[in-house]
């Protein structure tokens, strides 16, 4: 049996399959609202087999986001916009469906990324005073951030449990902290933003504690069965900023507070990061943190040949897959890989009859296993 189509779980959450599609921003959001865009783009996700999809980073505050376009959790009419799509996905799939929650710390205020991406100064439209653990900018000629004092931690630690509770009113199953790619909590994380001289910075212990503060506030307000885990940049890719040592402590660590999944990416902190890009380029860093820990691990990075994936299993140096752009680029390869790996993978009744002829049996309906 293939193991990529094998079952999983994730703490409380079973998945069909260990095909896990990772959170993509949109940029298509209005005020925080969800739109049409994210009724189309999680549709067609939602058809794809993929054992559990994952909306993008979703802003716990509107400082919090990435651009002035991104997905936000932070008030009603933005959870109504979301219960809407959500309604709307969910009548006709029953994929598994959790949300990464995030705040972008220093990389926030910027342009959308087909307009630059660029860092947009709080006196300008569309932009605002951007948030960090001390007063350094992402980048040369950046604005520079406001470091966050006690009482502004603490806003973002409610920030975050107020829109977890608006998730589980949502009904999402699963909960992924956004501690990766440069955002605040990653920030916080790295001794090359974080040079704090209280106890948020300095040792490895001050600079997991916010990270380890949101997981456990979060954790209590949630009901038993929704999943919670966290997303980590495994390195900095520059020497001297967070690592694999450093990531493995903080898996440990988190495990022992009964986090239910690390997923492992990297990088995002640092444009002097140096990461070397080929297939699975992140994985080794996830097989040195799944042998530390029995908490499930999810690989993302380039991988996009189904053997590739089913190899990774079987050599368990993970236990799924996380795709991103390489499932915008191909909606249905959870399909494609079933076929290549001699699988079953659920369909919607509306799409059984497209089976290809030499591949009777590879469907079978939603909803079944």
């Amino acid at each position: 049996m293939s193991q990529l189509f094998s079952p999983l779980s994730l703490g409380p959450l079973a998945l069909s399959n260990r095909i896990v599609i990772a959170p993509m921003c949109q940029y298509s959001a209005d005020e925080g609202d969800a739109t049409d865009w994210h009724t189309i783009h999680l549709g067609q996700l939602a058809q794809s087999g993929a054992g559990l999809l994952i909306i993008e980073a979703t802003a716990v505050s509107p400082r919090a986001r990435i651009s002035w376009a991104d997905l936000g959790l932070w008030d009603d009419a933005n959870e109504a916009a979301l219960g809407k799509v959500l309604a709307a996905v969910r009548r006709w799939s029953p994929m598994p469906i959790g949300v990464q929650l995030a705040h972008a710390g220093r990389k926030a205020s910027t342009a959308r990324p087909w307009e630059g991406g660029g860092a947009i100064a709080p006196e300008q439209a569309h932009g605002w005073q951007v948030l960090a653990p001390s007063p350094l900018p992402f980048k040369a000629g950046d604005p520079t951030p406001e470091a966050l004092d006690i009482a502004g931690i603490d806003a973002v630690v409610e920030d975050f449990v107020a829109a977890a509770q608006r998730a589980v009113r949502l009904g999402l199953q699963l909960i992924e902290l956004h501690a990766a790619h440069g955002y605040l909590l990653h920030q916080f994380l790295s001794p090359l933003s974080n040079q704090r001289d209280d106890a948020y910075g300095g040792a490895l212990e001050n600079r997991m504690r916010l990270l380890l503060r949101v997981f456990d506030a979060v954790r209590a307000v949630l009901p038993a069965d929704v999943a919670l885990g966290v997303r980590i940049s495994a390195t900095d890719w520059v020497e001297g900023g967070w690592d694999v040592a450093q990531s493995i402590e903080l898996a440990k660590v988190l495990e022992a507070r009964g986090n239910h999944f690390l997923h492992v990416s990297s990088g995002g902190l640092d444009p002097r990061q140096q990461i070397p890009l080929g297939p699975g380029y992140q994985v080794p860093q996830a097989a040195a943190i799944k042998a530390a820990i029995s908490t499930p691990v999810i690989a993302v990075g380039l991988i996009t040949e189904p053997a590739h994936a089913e190899a990774i299993l079987v050599e368990a140096q993970a236990d799924a897959i996380g795709l991103a752009r390489g499932i915008l680029y191909d909606p249905r390869w959870p399909w494609h890989a079933a076929a290549a790996l001699g699988a079953q993978v659920s369909a919607s009744p509306q799409y059984l009859r497209c089976e290809p002829h030499e591949l009777r049996g590879l469907f079978k309906p939603a909803g079944q296993g």
